[in-house]
């Protein structure tokens, strides 16, 4: 066994190929190895990390929630050099697991630090099929160890993934973790949630949002592990402009804070400070779960850059096989024309050489056998691009650059700032006030009426500014509360959305 890990941590079940490497950020373990791949710290908060890499800026975070004795949910992030980039492009990650004591956590980490994993493995095939293929295989992990554990039967989690390529943004998604898209005053939900509001509602025809109290909301009808085999949902790749701002979050979010809401904060807010409110204002509201957020805002290096006469993307392996058949016909092609050249060029009879063969012998037999090499390349590369031509059908799907997969975007919502919307975050902050000390307490009526005062202004990027403020203030009474058993804050009850 690795040095570092532990009997008790689910990787040491995985694949070795599938273990934590440089590559993708470990954090510590929540059982006793003290390493894992997009879980949080054993203390009972949130972990937190924020990059700036060239023109893309992004930050990730989790926190337990206020009614949860444990996290289940996870993330991850894979880095992308420059020429890494424009390959496989970057990947980011969230997983919510479901299940029995441990087992939703380790369903969830397994397909954080599986699935970009594989993915990078899997770089000879194009992005959308290799990001298909590693979520169905790390499902495949996750259900042979369900199926080989008594305490991991039936675990599970959702995969909601999302790659930035020079083509566009593509998600991969299996459950009702969500992606959404925040271009200037809108917010697109580029996944369908995998759950039974939704699956009605698409029946009825109407949006499961407006289903009330009807129809549960957290029960899903897709998920990584309970199965041998997942249908795994594929959309884009999305045209990413500059200043579009990704969201990945669990439900943990998108449960208590509207798609309006996570608009208008991701939008206002660099994506560290939106990710933290975000956090934040759904612990104001209660977290009965747990809550997982990934902002990522693209820059002038990630604007798509695509055109028809770029080469189409093969979606399964036979017509991966398909166009590597006809990218080595174009090759012996190739060589077969310079054979071609040499044989008509350097043979004792051209007007190139003629002279020298006639004056010397053993120019004359270098030049001979140079000639029937170059006549011996073009027929073979010939014969064998032209049998590859004749032979090679088309199988399999292929995706014309500029097409996409999937019907996304699901949902769109205006998130343009009124004096309403900023209200609407205002009164909860408002409402959850009394439970602070004194001293955090009268700040925060101080720093809500000033934001009142700018919505009432017009001036929204302030008025949003003051708002996150007011909820760090207190985020920062609740972590004190958590650190004092004595002094905690209890959560109040989830206000359903709007």
């Amino acid at each position: 066994m690795p040095a570092g890990f532990c009997a008790s941590c689910p990787l040491n079940h995985v694949s070795p190929r599938l273990r934590p490497s440089a590559r993708i950020r470990a954090l510590p373990c929540r059982f006793s190895c003290g390493f894992h791949v997009g879980t949080v710290p054993r203390r009972p908060g949130a972990f937190s990390r924020v990059r700036k890499v060239s023109t893309l800026a992004y930050c990730d975070r989790t926190d337990v929630g206020r009614r949860r004795a444990n996290n289940q949910d996870s993330h991850s992030v894979l880095p992308a050099s420059p020429q890494e980039y424009r390959g496989r492009g970057w990947l980011f990650l969230v997983a919510d697991g479901m299940g029995a004591h441990a087992a939703g956590e380790r369903a969830s980490a397994m397909a954080a630090e599986g699935v970009p994993r594989v993915y990078e493995e899997l770089s000879e095939f194009c992005p959308p099929l290799a990001l298909k293929r590693s979520i169905e295989k790390v499902n495949t992990l996750i259900n042979r160890k369900g199926e080989r554990t008594v305490e991991c039967h039936g675990m599970g989690t959702t995969c909601t993934v999302l790659v930035l390529h020079p083509r566009g943004a593509i998600v991969g998604h299996v459950g009702d973790s969500r992606a959404y898209r925040v271009r200037r005053r809108t917010v697109d939900q580029l996944s369908r949630d995998h759950s039974l509001a939704w699956e009605i509602e698409a029946v009825r025809g109407g949006n499961a949002e407006e289903a009330g109290d009807t129809v549960p909301k957290n029960i899903i009808t897709r998920s990584l592990g309970p199965h041998a085999k997942v249908d795994v949902d594929l959309e884009g790749p999305f045209p990413v402009e500059a200043g579009d701002t990704f969201i990945l979050c669990s439900d943990g979010l998108s449960g208590v804070v509207s798609d309006a809401e996570i608009g208008l904060l991701a939008a206002e807010l660099e994506p560290a400070d939106a990710v933290t409110a975000l956090i934040g204002l759904a612990l104001v509201r209660g977290a009965p779960d747990n809550v997982t957020v990934i902002g990522v805002r693209a820059g002038d290096e990630q604007v798509s850059r695509t055109s028809r006469g770029d080469e189409a993307w093969p979606l399964s392996e036979e017509a991966t096989s398909t166009q590597r058949q006809g990218r080595w016909a174009w090759a012996s092609l190739a060589l077969a024309a310079l054979g071609l050249l040499v044989a008509l060029t350097i043979n004792p009879w051209s007007l190139l050489t003629k002279t020298l063969c006639a004056e010397n012998d053993v120019v004359r037999t270098i030049c001979l056998a140079t000639s029937l090499g170059g006549g011996l390349l073009a027929a073979g590369g010939g014969l064998f691009g032209t049998v590859s031509f004749l032979t090679a059908t088309q199988r399999g799907r292929m995706l014309q650059a500029g097409d996409y997969l999937g019907k996304g975007p699901y949902r769109s919502y205006d998130c343009t700032p009124t004096p309403g919307l900023v209200d609407g975050v205002v009164a909860s902050l408002e409402a959850a006030v009394v439970a602070l000390p004194v001293a955090a307490r009268e700040r925060t009526v101080g720093i809500l009426a000033r934001a009142r005062q700018h919505a009432a202004a017009e001036a929204f990027h302030e008025a949003v500014t003051a708002v996150a403020e007011a909820i760090a203030v207190h985020v920062d009474a609740i972590d004190a509360g958590r650190r004092d058993a004595t002094g905690r804050i209890e959560p109040p009850p989830a206000p359903p959305l709007a």
